[in-house]
């Protein structure tokens, strides 16, 4: 148990309005009609307006807040304790950790950090974990997985006292390996401060989320909190891809990293063996030993995040052999998923929403087919805009047929941010058919028409999602769902 003066300690809080009894706090949280009563409220400053507004109406026994939220609380007839610090989210993550027990400590847990692959690599582990025998908890931007049983998240990233919440549920239920996502957003803003990791990995770095980091060395910088030798937010070891220059940088930056490559030298590499017609991919790893497997999912990029995965598992102790039996049965929702109605051409749903990224998975297709690539392709609002006409570009420069749509427009108009992505497809000086069609489900059907025998279609910017962002609204939306309708519909006409 633990009281409200050891959390002060902790925090290096002074306690305005001291309690009379130091009752344990078993609670914190973030918002504040869901704070469990006698719990810790965490009154955040907000862009609109500031937690602490919202404190006097929580059931909350104590606040934790800094000094603008402690005027605020000041202003009211609100007596109770409030822990104050000078920035809120720089401690919650201990705080938090301390509340539950630092359940992170009773477990071995690995984070996946970069831009493209962290999913699919942390799907790779859960498999291959699993295999090893080992009991799994995942955590990620598809959600979160206790044994393989679903619990309901927002955030690629839980914030710091769900996090730590989602770990003393999963340390009671006798997990031992802990496999997630930390995106850069939760390095900025201290979500995972608190946690013990024992491995960080790094998988790229491309254009994105350059609506939170002002350039890309700011993004680099925040992944790199993973792993400089002075961050607190480090992991014990670390391992990282070193296929890009990012990578190089990052592996530099780490202290004795193992690094992963599948060209040139590294401590573990992996090497295509070939590829059958079903795009499954024969792969040669070398790290302490010498190993082949098949891995399911088609594209070069899936041959890095397998040997990353691979990598991770053995710098954590994990036995090889197993592991790799399992990587031959990972697949993750949205992640060049297949869709298939008996067609006589390939249709793709993937979650590409990055030029970079883009251009991978219609590389990826290419390989496949010997027929044309037709792709729908569209750019989130209230995001990075600058990545707009490159992700129109790439899709121009890599396929036949090119649908600009909507993807999840959210606040902006739709029409300015299609406009945008088509500008770069049409300045991309390529000989690709260019169309504009709204909503995304009429897009998919002209997709679906288009396709002739032996050719391949894709869908991507959505994958595993199955809402639709439009204005205010979520509405439901599954590209999955839509490819099946259109495919099935223009059989029936057939």
């Amino acid at each position: 148990m633990t009281s409200l003066q050891q959390l002060a300690d902790i925090a290096g809080a002074r306690i305005v309005n001291p309690p009379s009894s130091d009752a344990p706090v078993t609670f914190v949280g973030l918002d504040s009609q869901n704070v469990e009563p006698g719990g810790l409220f965490a009154a955040l400053p907000g862009t609109r307006v500031h937690g602490a507004t919202y404190a006097f109406d929580s059931a909350a026994g104590a606040i934790l807040t800094d000094e603008a939220g402690l005027a605020i609380i000041q202003q009211t007839a609100d007596h109770r304790p409030v822990l104050v610090v000078d920035d809120v989210r720089a401690i919650l993550g201990h705080v938090a950790a301390e509340v539950y027990g630092q359940p992170s400590q009773s477990f071995t847990l690995l984070g996946v950090t970069g831009t493209s692959g962290k999913t699919t690599t942390t799907y790779m582990l859960e498999k291959g974990l699993t295999a090893a025998r080992c009991k799994v908890g995942l955590i990620g931007t598809t959600g979160t997985k206790i044994m393989g049983r679903d619990v309901a998240t927002e955030l690629t990233t839980p914030e710091a006292p769900m996090l730590q919440r989602l770990f003393a549920q999963m340390r009671d239920e006798g997990v031992t390996h802990v496999v997630m996502e930390v995106s850069s957003h939760a390095l900025m803003l201290g979500r995972v401060t608190g946690s013990d990791f024992d491995v960080a990995a790094f998988t790229n770095l491309s254009q994105d989320h350059l609506d939170f980091h002002p350039t890309m060395e700011d993004y680099f910088q925040a992944k790199a909190l993973f792993f400089e030798p002075d961050s607190e937010m480090r992991a014990k070891r670390s391992v990282v891809c070193v296929d890009d220059e990012w990578g190089q940088r990052m592996a530099e930056l780490a202290e004795a990293p193992v690094t992963v490559a599948t060209t040139g030298d590294a401590d573990v590499t992996a090497e295509l063996v070939r590829i059958d017609d079903q795009g499954r991919q024969r792969i040669q790893l070398t790290a302490d030993d010498t190993y082949e497997f098949t891995l399911p999912m088609p594209g070069a990029f899936n041959v890095a995040n397998a040997a990353l995965a691979a990598a991770v598992a053995t710098t954590a102790g994990v036995e090889l052999a197993p592991f790799l039996h399992g990587l031959e049965q990972a697949a993750v929702p949205g992640r060049m998923e297949r869709i298939d109605e008996g067609q006589p051409f390939v249709a793709v749903v993937d979650y590409a929403h990055k030029p970079a990224a883009i251009g991978a998975v219609l590389a990826t297709l290419r390989g496949q087919v010997e027929g044309r690539i037709g792709v729908a392709v569209g750019a989130g609002g209230d995001r990075d805009s600058s990545k707009r006409p490159l992700m129109g570009a790439e899709a121009a420069k890599s396929a036949d047929f090119v649908v600009v749509t909507d993807d999840n427009p959210r606040t902006e108009d739709p029409a300015a941010i299609r406009a945008a992505v088509l500008a770069g497809a049409r300045e991309a000086d390529a000989d690709a058919e260019i169309v504009e069609v709204s909503p995304r489900g009429k897009a998919i059907d002209a997709l679906v028409e288009w396709a002739q025998p032996g050719d391949a279609v894709i869908v991507v910017g959505k994958g595993h999602e199955v809402g639709q962002l439009v204005g205010t609204e979520k509405l439901h939306f599954d590209d999955r769902e839509e490819m099946r309708r259109a495919i099935t519909e223009r059989q029936s006409r057939a």
